[in-house]
């Protein structure tokens, strides 16, 4: 399969070059914007025809209650602040009718505007020129804005744009709805959740003389209406800005006072210099976090968009959640997953650092319903939920979500690295302390000490949740290890804090002798550590009698029969290997790698970049390379069946993963990087960027050799293919890369194994 041939590849763009309306829900969350607390997904300006509408306000949800009666949320579609309807003689502009001759749109990731440019000839016969650029500001937290043109092209026309708020949720009920001159307000309130939200936007028209203007209010409805006769060549240019806002506890009052201080600083602002403000973020995010591919034009468009959508996602989130799917579709109800923790905070720890601080502040006020939740359990410390959006937990499948106390580990384990890689000494007095002893004591309460003194946590589930309730998963025994002994360092570094959270040395010296003793399930016989205690004594899944279309197999076959045969939905033991590495010498990964990539079928699209990673440090560069192309291409190509609810955060994160960790090799371990460059055959180059204790690193490398140059900040002591040096500020150290005799490579299970893609230079030469 080769890149969907309306998104042809651009190094810093997504553009699409003609419409198709069989996928259009698939483009509107392509280009979805966003800034982690306002989410517009890309539908048409005008609202129709339309796949799945939504816009999205990060933490506006609706309490739901799941199959069993048990309590949930879903994230709420508020009103809509983007359309602009468009008549042209009286007549509707709908793609659907009529004649189109071009549509064309551009999402720039270097200025965060998506640009739009549409001919179409109305049944009528008269031909208009349609121009819109619209964003999600970055640098104004409440701020979307739209700027809309049109013009005849073979003569004149009465044009006229109806600029509207409105509410279609049947979860909102209406509460006020006003208009002064130019401006619009619209004021509604959750059913059952009662939050309110408001709107509010200013229009700048530029037309003809004798354009007018009017207003139409309705309980659902804001509208604001131009009208102009345009000759041919002649424009009519509306720009439009949204400000918008939420609450659950302040009055009417002071939800729309705050919505028009907002539109006020951005009416002040003006279009324009949104635009600006909009390019310089994104210049100083790129300028510290961009990743050059050379060779593979493809991948190299994908890392960006995947780059960007992760730095969108949490950009102005403020303590609020990063959900799975961001802002970009209402897929798994808007819920925050643990690959947030897991997948996407590493990616932003290297390359924005900051997004990281605040989503770890969000944890840490969750923290009361993730205790209260430990007691509902009978544990102590806290539990937090497999699927939330403000901390109280989700219908989850069972097992899988009710066990998978996995999560916890992966909020500790991004605690340990944010603070390590950053120095936040602030965050780690102020947060990651408690966030650290709170889990420990989860994994102190949760475990017991056999007889023998091996230390063990049953009933749990790790990340294959094709395995659910099993003991000794290995994956979670390894992160609470880390877990515990990272709390009681916590505890010793911030001693006066530990003190008033009652961490006495006693305890302390209980999670290291836990974190001591952690049971970690070895075969013997096979020389390969086990997923799970007795995970390799349970028979193999048929993969020769399972057809592609039985995948995935949930879907296909009762759970009872999947959880106790060895398959692996995604990379559980594997991530393990990845997160945990020093635990495991180069010679046992590359055995226990083999075995487990045998039994992992990828049901799950944020599998292959952890996959990728493995595969490249254990001398599989090919494998590597194709696990790339999969997450990479995930979206671009529209491969995965749920792309028309949004995008998978964590799969575009495995872009990152698999070039970064995977072929720049890397490492994080205590208070130093570590790097074990090495490019498969079909990559000339790679360089990029990352961030480390308030310095910037490049790395840059080919098949030959690497060079490190370190951009600002003092010296810094890094590891090179195990061997350590020393870069200074603004010199270039260069590194030979040792050779590699690529090894045998493992076996997937059958009609699993990854695709071969050609890259778009070998094909263009295959043609010639």
């Amino acid at each position: 399969m080769i890149m969907h041939p309306a998104y042809p590849v651009d190094d810093w763009c997504l553009r699409e070059t003609a419409l198709a309306l069989d996928v259009l829900a698939q483009s509107e969350s392509l280009f979805a914007l966003s800034n982690g607390h306002l989410g517009w997904r890309g539908t048409l300006d005008e609202g129709e025809p339309v796949g799945l509408p939504g816009s999205y306000l990060n933490g506006v949800f609706e309490p739901v209650t799941g199959p069993a009666g048990e309590p949930g949320q879903r994230v709420v579609d508020v009103p809509d602040g983007r359309l602009v309807r468009l008549l042209v003689d009286d007549e509707p502009f709908d793609l659907r009718y009529g004649r189109l001759h071009g549509h064309h749109r551009t999402l720039d990731l270097r200025t965060g505007v998506l640009d739009r440019t549409v001919e179409w000839t109305a049944p009528s016969g008269r031909t208009v020129r349609i121009g819109s650029s619209r964003l999600v500001s970055l640098s104004q937290r409440a701020i979307g804005a739209l700027a809309y043109r049109v013009e005849p092209v073979d003569g004149p026309a009465r044009i006229v744009l109806q600029s509207e708020l409105l509410a279609s949720s049947d979860a909102l009920e209406p509460e006020d709805a006003a208009a002064r001159g130019s401006r619009l307000q619209l004021l509604h309130r959750t059913r059952r959740g009662g939050r309110l939200i408001a709107l509010a936007a200013d229009h700048t028209v530029t037309g003809p003389e004798g354009t007018a203007t009017a207003v139409d209010l309705g309980p659902d409805l804001a509208r604001f209406t131009v009208t102009a006769s345009l000759r041919a060549g002649q424009a009519l240019r509306l720009e439009k800005l949204v400000a918008h806002g939420w609450s659950a506890v302040r009055s009417r009052h002071a939800v729309r006072s705050q919505v028009d201080a907002a539109l006020a600083r951005a009416t002040a602002t003006g279009w324009a210099a949104l635009a600006e403000e909009q390019r310089a973020v994104l210049a100083a995010f790129w300028a510290r976090a961009d990743v050059e591919v050379g060779g593979d034009p493809e991948v190299q468009q994908a890392v960006r968009f995947a780059l960007f959508q992760l730095f969108q996602a949490g950009a102005r989130a403020e303590q609020r959640a990063i959900p799975a799917k961001g802002l970009t579709g209402p897929g798994l109800d808007g819920h925050c997953l643990w690959d947030t923790e897991t997948h996407v905070l590493p990616v932003l720890t290297y390359t924005a650092p900051q997004l990281v601080a605040q989503a770890l502040r969000w944890r840490h006020s969750t923290l009361p319903a993730a205790r209260r939740r430990a007691r509902r359990l009978g544990l102590e410390g806290a539990a937090f939920p497999c699927r939330t959006i403000d901390g109280e937990g989700c219908p989850a499948h069972w097992p899988t979500g009710a066990s998978a106390f996995h999560v916890n580990a992966g909020i500790a384990d991004a605690v340990v690295h944010y603070t390590a890689a950053t120095d936040d000494l602030v965050l780690d007095r102020e947060a990651g302390l408690e966030l650290l002893v709170h889990t420990a004591r989860l994994w102190r309460s949760l475990g017991h000490h056999d007889p023998e003194g091996t230390f063990h946590l049953d009933g749990v589930t790790g990340p294959d949740e094709y395995s659910g309730g099993a003991d000794d998963n290995l994956y979670t025994n390894l992160m609470a290890q880390q877990n515990l002994r990272a709390a009681a360092d916590a505890a010793e570094r911030n001693a006066d804090l530990a003190v008033a959270l009652g961490v006495s040395d006693e305890e302390t010296a209980v999670w290291r002798d836990a974190a001591l003793h952690l049971a970690v399930p070895f075969d013997e016989r096979l020389g390969v550590h086990e997923q799970a205690a007795g995970f390799t004594r349970h028979q193999r899944w048929d993969f020769a009698a399972t057809g592609p279309g039985e995948y995935p197999l949930l879907p296909h076959h009762p759970f009872f029969q999947v959880q106790r045969r060895q398959v692996v939905q995604q990379p559980d033991l594997v991530l393990a290997l990845y997160r945990r590495g020093e635990a495991f010498g180069p010679a046992q990964k590359a055995r226990d790698f083999a075995y487990y990539e045998a039994l992992t079928v990828r049901d799950s699209p944020i599998a292959a970049g952890v996959q990728a990673v493995l595969a490249a440090e254990t001398g599989h560069p090919g494998l590597a390379y194709d696990y790339l192309d999969e997450t990479a291409l995930l979206d671009l190509e529209g491969t995965v069946h749920d792309l028309r609810d949004g995008l998978r955060l964590a799969a575009l994160a495995g872009t990152w993963l698999a070039l970064v960790a995977g072929f720049g090799g890397l490492r994080h371990r205590g208070d130093t990087l570590a790097f074990a460059p090495r490019l498969p055959e079909r990559l000339a180059s790679l360089a990029f960027t990352v961030q480390f204790q308030r310095r910037t690193l490049r790395v840059e490398t080919t098949a030959a050799e690497a060079v490190y140059t370190l951009l600002d900040g003092p010296d810094l002591d890094l590891w090179h293919h195990g061997e350590p040096f020393t870069v200074a500020r603004d010199a270039l150290e260069r590194r030979p890369v040792p050779p590699l005799t690529e090894q045998t490579a493992p076996t997937q299970p059958a009609g699993r194994r990854p695709r071969h893609r050609r890259r778009s230079a070998d094909r263009a030469r295959t043609e010639e």
